[in-house]
């Protein structure tokens, strides 16, 4: 299996162009230490508002981190104000883009057929997709966690070529834990991360063995490794506390502590 752990930092609406630059000056001597280490043992992206895409992707300029973007237009360009498409996140070095975050779903009304149609524009695209999946407290308590996470990704996949399937990343982020400080335990993300696997398997083949999938849901320095130790558990989709450069790289080094 090749599941090297991929932390990403998604910062939401927050730190302008400056302060992005100021984060990734911090953030690159404080994991310094494991530069040899990055790409090799684990891998790193920082997906920051719009506005600052360009100035953090140079400030990170050769540290080995990643850029990634926080969603996508599924159309290559057209009237679409606000949005941003696949080629202007190519032309500024982005690696990663998040489809189907639960805020963009819950907020902005995102259905799992828009979805879709940006899993499948990406497919002819060079920036991978990592596809959020999750459920609610009231769908957790009736028992539909692994029904509803296989509803998600059935119909975000469906029809998803070989291409796609071999690039892309999974995040389980249970909505019940973003931002409230509740975290799933190791063993339910787990369990929750198994099926997801299975879910990916049968719908994309063995291919799937080797899908990264990430954990996020009030991520902090003092779980991250237990939940990195997980078998199925292959990187952090980290909020909050990806906001602070030494908490970030206490949760990114984390990954390098697990068997």
């Amino acid at each position: 299996m090749n599941r090297i752990p991929l932390l990403v930092a998604n910062w939401k609406m927050n730190l302008n162009a400056g302060e992005a630059a100021k984060f990734a000056r911090a953030f690159r001597e404080l994991i310094a230490p494991a530069r040899a280490d990055l790409g090799q043992r684990f891998e790193i992206a920082i997906a920051p508002a719009y506005p600052a895409l360009d100035r953090l992707g140079q400030a990170l300029e050769g540290s080995g981190i990643g850029l990634a973007a926080q969603n996508v237009h599924a159309e290559p360009s057209g009237a679409f104000t606000g949005e941003i498409s696949i080629s202007m996140l190519e032309d500024l070095g982005c690696r990663y883009a998040l489809i189907g975050h639960s805020e963009r779903r819950r907020i902005f009304g995102e259905t799992d057929l828009a979805i879709q149609a940006k899993a499948k524009r990406l497919e002819e695209s060079p920036v991978a997709p990592i596809l959020c999946v999750g459920e609610t407290l009231g769908e957790r308590e009736a028992g539909s966690t692994l029904e509803i996470v296989a509803r998600q990704l059935d119909t975000a996949l469906d029809g998803a070529s070989h291409g796609l399937a071999s690039r892309l990343v999974v995040a389980y982020e249970p909505i019940w834990a973003i931002g409230t400080g509740r975290t799933a335990t190791p063993e339910i993300a787990q369990t929750v991360h198994a099926a997801i696997r299975k879910t990916l398997i049968a719908r994309l083949g063995s291919i799937a063995s080797d899908t990264r999938i990430l954990y996020g849901g009030s991520v902090m320095p003092s779980n991250a490794r237990e939940l990195l130790s997980q078998s199925d558990v292959n990187g952090a989709l980290v909020g909050g506390a990806s906001l602070d450069p030494e908490s970030f790289a206490k949760i990114a080094l984390a990954s390098l502590e697990t068997p």
